[in-house]
């Protein structure tokens, strides 16, 4: 079986670092490509020419909203290390260059493969009903569409989704439970769309929510998830100068934490 992510995050090796690809159509809000999955088709590119299994550190900085079509990216490789390989990657779209991205891949740890001497977490994963008691995101918002809630299965706590019905609860924070619609694993790659996926905890003070523009997004991976769902906590703790940040948690069905993010966005647009 083939998977709709993967398909979608498909790209051909040309020559000398060069990739074509495709965005997709269905991976959008309001008709633009969500920034998770556009960082997830770029880095599919830089994890071929990198040689290395998966992402473990990549930084996108956004300069253009990106409608369905063909792309092409331009990958260099900066360092070949014995660790840790070292690739950026430009995406154009019609001559203009939307995407600019840098990365680091290697080998992600495995769900029992922490051989460090220094083990250390002092966070714990959100406490979430099941998620027969939260609340499924539909795939269309107030006035617009969500064409990326046909591909995943998001399910909202039910404190945090007082947006969508105007009532914003004040608190900037956003959890619950994700997974691909079609049953597709989650991997490593797949952890860069996740991070972009939810509603932006910035929601729960905004008078209207709308199509938030993500500026600058990174994605850390830390772990190889383990199968099921994911739980995913998001949120933000400054929102000014018509700008806000949002960190991420991702952790999987052992109580791992398998990602963290940070992004900058704007706040919403109307």
């Amino acid at each position: 079986m083939t998977f709709a992510f993967d398909l979608a995050t498909a790209v051909h090796e040309q020559q000398n670092g060069e990739y074509s690809g495709v965005v997709h159509d269905g991976w959008d809000i309001r008709s633009n490509a969500n920034g998770g999955y556009v960082m997830a088709l770029v880095a599919s590119a830089m994890r071929s020419a990198s040689q290395r299994q998966d992402p473990i550190s990549v930084t996108a900085h956004y300069l253009a909203p990106l409608p369905p079509g063909e792309v092409h990216i331009a990958t260099e490789v900066v360092k070949r290390g014995k660790t840790f390989c070292t690739v950026s990657a430009a995406l154009h779209q019609n001559g203009r260059e939307a995407v600019r991205v840098i990365g680091a891949f290697g080998e992600a740890a495995g769900r029992n493969e922490f051989s460090t001497s220094l083990f250390h977490v002092d966070i714990a994963p959100p406490a979430l009903p099941p998620m027969t008691e939260c609340s499924r995101r539909p795939a269309s918002g107030p006035g617009f569409s969500m064409g990326l809630m046909d591909k995943l299965d998001i399910w909202l706590h039910p404190d945090d989704t007082g947006f969508a019905r105007g009532e914003q609860s004040g608190k900037t924070i956003v959890r619950g439970w994700i997974n691909f619609a079609d049953g597709r694993p989650i991997d490593t790659l797949a952890l860069l769309l996740v991070a972009d996926a939810f509603p932006p905890p910035v929601f729960q003070v905004m008078t209207v929510a709308g199509w938030v523009p993500t500026v600058e997004l990174t994605v850390h991976v830390r772990a190889t998830p383990a199968p099921g769902p994911l739980r995913c906590v998001f949120s933000a703790h400054v929102v000014q100068g018509g700008m806000f940040e949002e960190d991420g948690e991702i952790w999987d069905s052992t109580d791992t934490l398998v990602a963290q993010s940070r992004q900058i966005g704007l706040v919403p647009l109307i």
